[in-house]
C-alpha cells in the first residue's frame, strides 16, 4: 500500500523523516492521504518548523526502516485527528552523534537569563510563533 510521509531536507545528503518523539521512542507517521499529511507539514511550519516535502512510499519500506531504526511507526487514516506536538525539537536534534540529548531543552535553557527570566529575543519568537497560528 502507497502512504505519504514527510521527509526534512529532500534529495540532499542530510535528508531526513519526520517523527513524533514519545518519551524516548520516535514514531513515524504513515499518512493514507497526501492531503492529510500535507495539512499536517503546514501545522508544523505554522510553528516555525522547517519546510517538509510530502513523499509519497511503500508501507512495507517504512516499516522495514522503522524496524531497522528502532522507530515505531503509525497509519493515520482521514478519520484521525492528528495534531502537531506544541514543541519541536531543532532541526539538528536528530544529529546521531548527540545521545540523549534533545535540541529543545538546550533551547528553553538558553532563552532564560541568569535571573531564570525568558531573553527578549524568546519571547519575540513565541510571540512569532503565536502570530503564525492565527
Amino acid at each position: 500500500m502507497r502512504v505519504f510521509v514527510l521527509l526534512l531536507n529532500a534529495d540532499t545528503d542530510s535528508e531526513g523523516i519526520h517523527t513524533l518523539k514519545q518519551g524516548q521512542t520516535d514514531t513515524v507517521l504513515m499518512f493514507e492521504q497526501e492531503d492529510d499529511a500535507a495539512r499536517f507539514a503546514m501545522m508544523l511550519e505554522a510553528q516555525d518548523f522547517p519546510t517538509l516535502t510530502v513523499e509519497a512510499i511503500d508501507d512495507e519500506d517504512i516499516k522495514e526502516f522503522c524496524q531497522s531504526a528502532g522507530f515505531r511507526y503509525r497509519l493515520v487514516t482521514p478519520k484521525d485527528l492528528v495534531v502537531p506536538p506544541e514543541a519541536n525539537l531543532s532541526e539538528d536534534a536528530w544529529d546521531l552523534n548527540r545521545e540523549g540529548e534533545t535540541a529543545a531543552t538546550e533551547v528553553a535553557e538558553g532563552d532564560r537569563d541568569s535571573d531564570g527570566k525568558l531573553s527578549d529575543a524568546a519571547l519575540e519568537r513565541l510571540r512569532k510563533q503565536f502570530e503564525n497560528l492565527l
